[in-house]
């Protein structure tokens, strides 16, 4: 068995990226990762006891073995991290019953009114929220940062005894006592294996959160309610969880550090194989870790429903994480919220931007302030002008990452002792950062509005502006939803032949708790414990589903359209009409997938059959191996369509028992599509169909992906899976999305 290298670095972003790093100690030892498959023994003990043997075969003793391991995984699979050379990794990858080596990899972390959005309005329940009884003791897991046990959120008042599945621990630590664990917080763990002492010292040594992305998207996911939560009064509202009858289990994989956030593949793993053993039922993951898909894997296959972010690098294509066919990838998206900020210039003439601008009590009401333009308020454009006590005009037309330009305009007129920046900018997702402003306005405009204000300077000797506190308005005369302009696109890079992202949730300006408090955060780890939540309150109410048939129902019945009616568009340069790699099956619907009437399931162990070591995608080996798009996944996607293709679907009826589906094609431009047969019909003996799809390219042209879909419908339901087809008549091609 070879040992598997890791790949280059993909990004630098802050929060977008990941980067690898190997955990040293004591000259040349690494931190490696073994997979051995599945566990042989259900005693635990001798799984572990397995590894040390295996080891010490390559270590020379029993004792160094043990000294050496990190992590062993023996609940839900078999491996174990330990301290290698090279030379012994090499070896311990050539044993027969050895799948993979890898070195460890470090990795980058990725609500007031989002659940009313997307139609779980607390104060007039939909029937999802009654029936689920607001998913009433399903274990949610969340793998993360921690949590802070005593913000309101995670309060346990009226709730039940803890759910009997549950066989998890309450592991204490520096802050951390047997209170803080409680009738809604049921488990905690963490792992600080391989930490050096810089990180020990930033951090607490329990499950307790100092970063706090942890304390955020577990309260998204299922905090309890909490009334009159706003941020200075923005967004003010009840702050819950999607599903706030829920249980939550936490697993702090996620360490601060001087640069960010210490996230390592083997912390997540054993997170992993202890929440198989604790008995959750959904694992919610806001973090980049691709090499960990076996572990996904295995959890899958225990019956419990994994969700990923899809990662914060877009609008760009192929920039997507977590693509396993097993796992629930998210997109983000925005809701019908607005936070409008007026400009007022010296001529009356009033402009609005966005910010979360605020005045505290105590402070003056807004005045004019003297004009300047910045530029693009680098320090270069910048040098020679006078910013003291003034507002600077900014212009950034260039596209480049949003959050780091923020940063740096706001930085350098700081420091010049500016009272306030206008940054013009192709977007407007970044509206969090403008609350660490340190109490001068900052407000964000486009790139229109922006040469308006320029406009206005250029024509006025002494240009004057002033800018009022921010507003937050909710609606129809929003806008939404859109695909936000961070949210990672597809196609997938590992498996194209699996079309992703899965879903889109609402990730953009979501409030939600930090300590003990309540602040906005936007990405694509604040969509995917809406996902989560959502998937929590499917699952009370059909327990007997598998995660197959949750993902499908989230899929299939995800709306296209937005408020309006009109097709959903998707932030990008320039904004167009979003397809599946923006967003998948569409914009979450919970209600709907409440109901959805058909399902496309699969047997967990069929994944295994799609996937082999030689060819270094995920670490499960088979003999034979087929294109994945022969998956029963709800969705269809074929990267290289030369000669007509035919693939298989099979739906189960969840719905009324006498059914009756008619088919819709809407083919992807090109290509023919035709479906045998085109009407389903249902009854008490006839539960399941399969059906084929048989796929046909038009053109002979090496050409771009087109987009279609495939609708089962009737007077009830309506069940649409997503088509990404390219056609090609060459092995090379450049174009992807």
């Amino acid at each position: 068995m070879a040992l598997h290298l890791p790949s280059q670095r993909l990004s630098a972003c802050l929060l977008i990226c990941f980067s690898f790093m190997m955990i040293r100690a004591d000259g040349s030892r690494k931190l490696y990762i073994a997979y051995l498959g599945d566990k042989k023994h259900d005693d635990h003990t001798l799984v572990t006891a397995s590894h040390h043997e295996m080891l010490s075969t390559i270590l020379g003793s029993k004792e160094e073995a043990i000294d050496s391991v990190a992590y062993s995984y023996k609940h839900g699979f078999s491996g174990f991290a330990a301290m290698l050379t090279e030379d012994q990794a090499e070896k311990l990858a050539e044993l027969p019953e050895v799948i993979s080596v890898t070195p460890n990899q470090k990795h980058e972390l990725m609500t007031t009114r989002s659940w009313d959005f997307i139609g779980l309005n607390y104060q007039q329940p939909s029937e999802l929220l009654q029936r689920s009884n607001y998913g009433e003791d399903i274990i949610i897991g969340i793998i993360d940062t921690g949590i802070w046990p005593e913000s309101r959120s995670f309060s346990d008042h009226g709730y039940g005894v803890i759910p009997p599945q549950w066989k998890g621990v309450c592991q204490l630590g520096e802050a951390w006592g047997g209170t803080n664990c409680s009738r809604k917080i049921i488990g905690a763990r963490y792992y600080a294996a391989g930490l050096d002492k810089a990180k020990l010292k930033l951090n607490y040594m329990s499950a307790r959160d100092m970063n706090g992305h942890g304390t955020h998207t577990a309260s998204t996911a299922a905090g309890s309610v909490v009334e009159g939560v706003s941020l200075h009064g923005l967004g003010e509202g009840v702050a819950r969880g999607g599903a706030p009858g829920a249980r939550l289990a936490v697993y702090k994989v996620g360490w601060e550090e001087e640069n960010g956030v210490y996230l390592a593949t083997a912390a997540v793993l054993a997170a992993m194989d202890d929440a198989i053993h604790d008995g959750v039922d959904i694992l919610s993951l806001s973090i980049v870790a691709d090499d960990d898909s076996f572990g996904a894997l295995h959890a899958v296959q225990n019956g419990i429903t994994v969700v990923y972010a899809g990662g914060n690098s877009g609008p760009r294509s192929q920039v997507l994480f977590n693509t396993a066919p097993w796992v629930i990838t998210v997109a983000a998206s925005k809701i019908d919220r607005s936070f409008p900020t007026t400009i007022t210039l010296g001529n009356k003439q009033t402009l609005i931007g966005q910010s979360l601008y605020y005045m505290l009590k105590n402070e003056s009401n807004s005045r004019f302030h003297t004009l300047v333009n910045g530029g693009n308020c680098s320090r270069e454009a910048l040098n020679g002008t006078n910013v003291k006590g003034k507002i600077v005009l900014c212009i950034e037309i260039t596209f480049g990452p949003v959050i780091q330009i923020f940063e740096d305009a706001f930085a350098n007129v700081h420091s010049g002792g500016a009272s306030g920046l206008i940054l013009a900018l192709y977007t407007t997702d970044v509206l969090a950062s403008t609350e660490q402003c340190q109490g001068i306005p900052c407000v964000l405009i486009d790139i229109d509005i922006g040469f308006q204000v320029l406009t206005y300077i250029g024509s006025q000797r002494s240009p004057i502006a002033k800018i009022e506190p921010t507003s937050s308005i909710i609606g129809q005369q929003v806008l939404a939803p859109k695909v936000a302009m961070f949210s990672s696109r597809g196609p997938s890079i590992k498996y194209p032949t699996i079309l992703k992202p899965d879903i889109a949730a609402p990730g953009v300006n979501i409030l939600a708790a930090t300590k003990d408090a309540y602040v906005f955060n936007s990405g694509t780890s604040m969509a995917t414990p809406h996902v989560a939540g959502v998937v929590a309150l499917i699952k009370a109410l059909h327990p007997q589903w598998s995660h197959a048939a949750l993902k499908s129902a989230i899929v299939t019945s995800a709306s296209t359209k937005d408020e309006h009616g009109t097709p959903i568009l998707a932030e990008a340069l320039p904004r167009k009409v979003a397809d599946p790699f923006d967003y998948g099956g569409g914009n979450i619907n919970p209600n709907g997938a409440a109901d959805p009437g058909l399902i496309y399931d699969i047997d967990p162990r069929e994944y295994n059959k799609f996937f082999e070591c030689q060819i270094k995608k995920y670490e499960i080996c088979n003999i034979t191996t087929k294109p994945a798009y022969h998956l029963n996944l709800p969705s269809i996607s074929i990267p290289e369509l030369r000669h007509p293709t035919m693939v298989e679907r099979t739906v189960t009826n969840v719905g009324k028992v006498d059914a009756v589906y008619r088919s819709d094609i809407q083919a992807p431009l090109g290509v023919k599509i035709r479906v045998e047969p085109a009407t389903l019909a249902f009854n008490a003996t006839k539960k399941v169909h399969t059906f084929k799809v048989s796929i046909k390219p038009l053109w002979k042209v090496q050409g771009d992906y087109t987009f279609g879909s495939l609708t089962w419908y009737n007077e009830q339901h309506t069940v649409r899976i997503p088509i990404a087809v390219r056609i090609t008549i060459q092995d090379f091609y450049a174009d992807v999305a």
